[in-house]
């Protein structure tokens, strides 16, 4: 299983605990779904995704309808998630006009071998055994992942492009 595939469908139906899924809220989203959802308030992260994954309709339509409750939650604490995301990556941009060679090697360096794997296996003849065949593709959106995140933080996220959309059709 994809570990973040059931959090791409979460931002997809209900986006305010897609939004706090991927920052600083995320634990409170996960515990917020598995009492609401689940039932069960200690349940893992992998035990939600599972539910997720293997949701009917009427349980997505009751993730979207939990999405208002937890955005009334938050609103109570007085969280706002989606300035809490802003405020993580602008830390990281922050903390990155100190000095930004880290930051540029690291991402140069990731990225050519991100795509040099991606060639080898296009390109070359490379045969993945079946039984590390689900490995394989596990690290594969793993890296593929990673490399998203790379350009999210030096081009920023889509959260910013949504806004923008939603503002222009207003």
């Amino acid at each position: 299983m994809n570990t973040d595939s059931w959090k791409g469908l979460i931002r997809n139906i209900a986006p305010t605990l897609g939004t706090a899924l991927g920052g600083p809220a995320a634990g409170l989203a996960i515990k917020f779904l598995a009492d609401k959802f689940l039932g069960k308030a200690d349940a893992s992260e992998q035990e939600l995704g599972v539910a997720i994954q293997g949701a009917t309709p009427e349980q997505l339509l009751q993730i979207k309808k939990l999405d208002n409750d937890f955005k009334t939650q938050m609103k109570q604490l007085d969280i706002d998630v989606f300035k809490l995301e802003t405020l993580d990556v602008q830390s990281a941009r922050d903390m990155a006009k100190t000095n930004m060679w880290p930051q540029i090697v690291l991402s140069t360096i990731y990225t050519f071998g991100y795509f040099a794997v991606l060639y080898i296996f296009m390109v070359g003849d490379v045969d993945i055994p079946v039984r590390f065949k689900a490995e394989f593709n596990m690290v594969l959106g793993v890296m593929t992942a990673a490399q998203v995140q790379i350009m999210n933080f030096w081009f920023g996220s889509s959260h910013g492009s949504r806004i923008k959309d939603i503002v222009a059709t207003s």
